[in-house]
């Protein structure tokens, strides 16, 4: 790789394709004789039903069948599964909450899928779905967090008390307890950390035939990895071998964690297609997304903070409530718990930490994993917390969090929860954003800000990431005959780039020019197992066994060329660059492309030949921890409660970065993510109804680009020892860092007049009735 090198910013191969309207997503793919499937989804947020009727909407015109919860469960068929155990605090397990793909004999939320209409066309299955009649009793729903858990709100399942389906633990909670009552000052914070819904850009869709035949299943849907859909529609749902099962995953547009799961209408299309025999079609409309995708966050945050005399940390105590919506989806009980937990450190020492974690279901939409999963919730109650402090305690900010940050030479340091920490240097990395932010000019900033009527702010945030593991990934590199070489992977691009990551990496392994590399993914058929794509785990993953592959590749290649050069294989070299294979001390040699295509022409001619395609699998055996600093400027109109974010700094350690412009590029995203959090993104469900108010665009505020600062991103990498690229994942970063960052601002530009906390999203009215607030007192 002489051009592009790795750690060299490079342009992303796959972007001209789909920048042109090349790419392929599941709503392209026409079959022929496709049917068309709408959901019918209930209007109310809790109610029993009393009948469903229909017969009116199979007299609709070109309406081809009209599936029920009943008619699911005469077939067979099996519930939607969650599949994370937990223990209570008690021992025993936490409840469960079945549900097939279709309601049966109650509704939980607005939105909660109760029949499924097939039809000729899609205008046909829309109108057959306004003549299904169904008679509801209207129940009370609960759909505040805050006091959904209380005794006496109303119960989304009758069997499980105060809506309570997990009550869990982790941590030292007896000598947590023993330090925060020794303590010299204990600081204390509630913080929420607000429900949002995940807007992909590419809203969710299937496409499933069925062949009598061979009684195999083909499904077409934007996953983020198809074998947990293959394994788990197999084996929960339809109780067959996973062999029946073929799950093709097309272009994605955007995923964030949302699209990782089996939904329930990816099994109604394929047991439609069984039934009618024909493939069958559905697409989500955006707002049927609004109440049906898994929502993210959705916490309320108990925390105390113990220090001694000198402002050292001594303990964490934390109580999270975490909403689960109505059902538990798939991997829903595992992100406020083992997920989220796992980084309460941060990069900090304490001697203790004791996390409680209650899971509340409300009659809404469920919650899962949503960019960051966990992380940027912990995250942003440690930073909260630790500002609190500095306020209280007099102590300077910046100094309390140096006061207390794991030092090089600790490393590898072990947590207060376990984890262990192999590479970083925390106070560089701070040191590095105070530098590129100005921080000591801040003052003649805000200085500058109130002579035009504004408060001004500035906001620090440290984060901490835990990256996906295994336990295992898959590569497999083929010699193809027309040329190129295709390299299948276990996991899948959602957009972040992995192209171009995978195919630099293979490049410079194998010294193959990239434009004869073809990145071959998501066909559940074509590539036998893979880990998908979540938690930043891609490149960490997936790197290690392309690593693996091409090493096998390059063996292989040395017997080969021995054949072909005849000469010994002790005496046969590889370069990388050039991806050559020659003669020790001679002239003599092939290139790696010319070398498999003879090996591929002999063994077609029943010759003795070693062909040079190979495939291993790698071990996942630890996390990354990926790290960093965000400084976030603001300015507040006081009278308006308008924000503003004039500047934003970001420092990275993802260790090695193998492509800094796609680092970048990830990054970017993530904080507007996390800036749309913050100030923008406020999901309201009505208190009595359960309806969801923000339910559009027009209700629900994403930020746009005016909303967003020029990102300033500066790497400084101390690479990972954990793997052999180096590599700390990078895909979440952005997102754990910046809300903390922008509250913390938001807090310091206005603890002034008053303002000593707010909580997110700090919209307009929020800010400004918060000042209103502090001036009348």
């Amino acid at each position: 790789m002489a051009k592009f090198g790795l750690s060299q910013p490079m342009r992303r191969i796959e972007d001209p394709r789909l920048l042109i309207g090349g790419g392929r997503y599941t709503d392209d793919i026409a079959m022929p004789g496709v049917a068309h499937g709408v959901v019918l989804r209930s209007p109310h947020a809790a109610a029993k039903i009393l009948s469903i009727d229909t017969s009116g909407a199979l007299a609709v015109p070109g309406v081809l069948a009209v599936i029920t919860g009943k008619d699911w469960e005469a077939e067979g068929l099996g519930e939607i599964p969650c599949v994370i155990p937990l223990k209570n605090r008690d021992g025993t397990e936490r409840s469960n909450t079945p549900r097939g793909a279709l309601a049966t004999d109650r509704v939980r939320h607005v939105g909660d899928p109760v029949a499924f209409i097939v039809a000729e066309t899609y205008e046909a299955a829309r109108d057959g779905a306004e003549a299904v009649m169904v008679d509801y009793d209207l129940l009370p729903a609960a759909t505040d967090l805050a006091t959904a858990y209380k005794p006496g709100a109303p119960q989304v399942w009758d069997e499980i008390p105060n809506n309570t389906v997990f009550d869990w633990e982790t941590g030292d909670k007896a000598k947590a307890a023993e330090l925060v009552a020794q303590a010299a000052h204990v600081t204390k914070l509630t913080v929420v950390n607000n429900r949002v819904i995940v807007n992909s850009m590419e809203v969710r869709a299937a496409t499933a035939e069925y062949d009598a035949a061979n009684e195999k299943f083909t499904l077409f849907c934007g996953t983020q990895g198809s074998w947990l859909v293959k394994n788990l529609l197999a084996e929960s749902v339809f109780k067959l071998p996973p062999e029946k099962f073929r799950v093709v995953t097309p272009d994605v547009g955007g995923g964030f964690g949302m699209k990782l799961y089996l939904y329930g209408e990816y099994a109604l299309v394929c047991m439609a297609a069984r039934r009618l025999g024909r493939p069958v079609k559905w697409t989500s409309e955006r707002t049927e997304a609004f109440q049906s995708d898994t929502q993210g966050r959705d916490n309320i945050t108990e925390a105390e903070l113990a220090l001694d005399k000198d402002g050292k940390f001594l303990a964490l105590r934390t109580t999270n409530y975490a909403g689960m919506g109505a059902y538990l989806s798939t991997f829903a009980p595992m992100i406020p718990t083992g997920a989220g937990t796992k980084v309460l450190a941060s990069v900090y020492n304490f001697q203790a930490i004791h996390a409680h974690v209650i899971g509340v279901l409300t009659n809404t939409v469920p919650v899962d994993a949503y960019r960051g999963a966990g992380r940027p919730e912990s995250n942003y109650v440690v930073e909260r917390l630790i500002d609190a402090a500095a306020r209280e305690l007099g102590i300077d900010r910046v100094e309390l969090r140096k006061r207390n940050m794991v030092q090089p030479s600790a490393m590898p340091y072990v947590t207060a929860v376990g984890q262990r920490y192999d590479s970083g240097d925390f106070g560089a990395v701070l040191d590095a954003a105070l530098r590129n932010i100005d921080w000591a000019g801040f003052a003649a900033r805000r200085k500058a800000a109130e002579a035009r009527g504004k408060r001004r702010g500035i906001g620090v945030a440290y984060y901490l990431e835990a990256t996906g593991g295994g336990p295992t990934e898959r590569a497999e590199v083929r010699f193809a005959a027309d040329g190129m070489v295709d390299v299948l992977v276990g996991t899948q691009s959602t957009g972040q780039g992995h192209e171009t990551a995978y195919a630099m990496l293979t490049s410079h392994e194998l010294g193959i020019p990239m434009e004869k590399i073809r990145i071959v993914q998501g066909d559940s058929d074509e590539i036998p197992t893979g880990g998908g794509t979540g938690g930043a785990r891609s490149l960490y993953s997936e790197g290690q066994a392309i690593l693996l592959t091409a090493a096998t590749v390059v063996e292989k290649g040395k017997q080969a060329a021995s054949e072909h050069l005849e000469a010994s294989v002790a005496d046969i070299e590889f370069a990388s660059i050039g991806g050559r294979f020659s003669v020790v001390g001679t002239d003599r040699g092939v290139d790696i492309l010319s070398l498999a295509n003879i090996q591929r022409e002999r063994a077609a001619r029943g010759e003795s030949a070693t062909l040079l395609d190979a495939a291993e699998v790698a071990e996942i055996k630890s996390h990354t921890f990926p790290n960093g600093c965000h400084i976030a400027e603001v300015e507040v109109d006081p009278d308006t409660g308008l924000i503003e974010v004039p500047r934003y700094v970001v420092v990275d350690d993802v260790g090695h970065a193998i492509n800094p412009m796609i680092v970048r590029g990830q990054v970017h995203g993530g904080v507007a993510q996390g800036i749309g959090q913050a100030v923008h993104e406020r999901t309201a469900y009505d208190p009595e109804s359960g309806q969801l108010l923000s339910a559009s665009f027009m209700d629900y505020a994403l930020p746009r680009a005016e909303d967003l600062p020029d990102i300033e991103v500066e790497f400084l990498s101390v690479p990972c020892e954990t793997n052999p690229l180096g590599v700390k994942g990078a895909g979440e970063a952005g997102a754990v860092g910046s809300p903390p960052a922008l509250m913390n601002a938001l807090v310091d530009a206005l603890s002034p007049i008053g303002v000593t906390h707010l909580d997110m999203p700090a919209t307009p009215e929020t800010v400004w009735k918060a000042i209103a607030m502090a001036k009348a007192a």
